[in-house]
């Protein structure tokens, strides 16, 4: 009787392996087929936004001087552009210190490796670039008084007007 019992249910799990492996086979070659899902990751705490941080706004250096350029940008510039080592360019709620370079085409250039921003001035405009993408950021700056047709304050026309 023993026998005869052992045999049913190795028979029963036989059959029932029989019917469900083509389809557990089935469901297996399908997935493998299909690009597995990235698991997102869960976050136990939320971050709580720091405005300090992230509304990081530099002031517009009092005495500076608003620079109008093409399609609407502007940056503002405080320091002598005949004398002065350093300028202070303010763009995009940020303040950069651009140090002086010296050039043989008589442009005046302002320019922070660090920051990568560079400031050249010609007679009749200014130009701001960013170094980081190789980008013009704006082009065809004046100020005020160049709009009248006035030259740009640089070194090279202060030292034309001296002689």
């Amino acid at each position: 009787m023993k026998k005869l019992l052992i045999a049913t249910v190795i028979g029963a799990l036989s059959s029932t392996l029989l019917v469900t492996a083509p389809s557990a086979f089935a469901q297996s070659t399908t997935t493998t087929h299909a690009k597995p899902k990235a698991p997102q990751p869960k976050r136990l705490f939320k971050r709580k936004a720091n405005p300090a941080k992230e509304a990081k706004v530099d002031p517009v250096p009092e005495g500076s001087e608003k620079w109008s350029c093409n399609e609407g940008l502007a940056f503002d510039l405080k320091g002598d552009m005949k004398r002065d080592q350093i300028v202070t360019v303010h763009w995009a709620n940020k303040n950069y210190n651009l140090p002086r370079e010296a050039t043989t085409t008589g442009a005046d250039r302002f320019h922070d490796a660090a920051s990568g921003m560079d400031l050249v001035v010609i007679p009749t405009k200014a130009m701001l670039f960013s170094d980081k993408d190789s980008s013009r950021l704006a082009d065809e700056c004046k100020t005020a008084a160049m709009v009248q047709g006035s030259p740009a304050p640089t070194q090279s026309n202060a030292i034309n007007k001296a002689q």
